[in-house]
This record gives C-alpha cells, structure tokens and sequence, in this order.
C-alpha cells in the first residue's frame, strides 16, 4: 500500500509548539494526531486533522526514556479514536535539525502499541511520527496486512507546500 501523509502548517506549528513545553520530569512531550483518511487512484492519503497533546499528570518517571507515558493517556487517544473511527499517529520530537530517526526503543514500543487502535477503529491505518525541528519521520501500519512500512511522503500544506520527509525528504 502507498501511503501519503498530509498536514497543514497551523497544526504543525501547534504541536512544535506543544512539543516545546517544558514538563516537571519528562525530558521530551508526546501527543497524538487524529486523521482523517481518503483513497485516491494509487495511494491512501492521510490527513492530520486534530492534535491531542498528552496530559501532564499522564507521564511516567523513567530513567530508560525521555518520556514514558502511562495507560491513562492511551485510554484517552483510544476512546477519542473509537469515538471518531478516524487513523491516529503517536507523535514526538526529537531536538535538532534534520532527518530525524526513531530510536530502537521508539520502534520497539510503536510495533507494541500502534496495533492498539485497532481495537477501536480497524479499518484505518494507524501509526507514528517523530519531528525534528525542520522535517519529519514516520511509520504506517496497514489494517489488511497488518504490517508496517515507512512514510515515502510526509508534505506540509500551507503558503508554500513543503516536503517534511519521505523519498524526497
């Protein structure tokens, strides 16, 4: 399955900015993005619609990770997805400019966790995306196959149309 992202420059300035605030002991923040998702000749296009930050009082102490969150916040990104029936990306930055990569243990704990919304909207691709400060990584899971595949196109929308990341990226 070829899979396109799409998100507008307004969403994508409210998560960096989110994403830049200072928490009491997590060293990175965490949100979720709720899609919207469209098929058209050759590709499935998925549209970044909502951003739901993850709450303060939802983060776990842990020296392994910049940022663990507990089963409050999944329970608040699965009940809004099951209310929705929409596609949702576990997102998160990491501080520098450039492609940025997801860690061993972003991976890991994305093949664990992004299967989840299934549970409440199977029908959707679902999956995760780490920012850098200029442009963007992701991985998709398909819902037929039930596999994962990198983002060949992750593009910004806004007065210029820029390409965050994938083949051209």
């Amino acid at each position: 399955m070829n899979y396109a992202f799409r998100i507008t420059d307004r969403l994508l300035k409210a998560i960096h900015h989110d994403l830049s605030r200072p928490h009491a002991f997590a060293y990175e923040r965490v949100g979720h993005l709720h899609c919207r998702v469209g098929i058209q000749a050759d590709r499935t296009v998925i549209l970044a619609e909502e951003y739901r930050p993850v709450a303060d009082t939802d983060y776990l102490p842990s020296d392994e990770a910049g940022a663990v969150i507990g089963p409050a916040a999944i329970r608040a990104a699965l009940q809004h997805a099951y209310q929705r029936r929409d596609a949702v990306f576990h997102v998160h930055r990491h501080e520098h400019r450039g492609v940025p990569g997801f860690s061993r243990l972003d991976a890991r704990e994305n093949a664990r966790c992004v299967p989840d919304f299934w549970k409440v909207s199977p029908a959707m691709p679902h999956g995760a995306l780490v920012l850098s400060f200029d442009l963007a990584m992701g991985r998709v899971w398909c819902p037929t196959t039930r596999s994962s595949s990198e983002l060949r196109d992750i593009t910004c929308i806004g007065p210029q149309v820029r390409r965050l990341g994938g083949i051209h990226g």
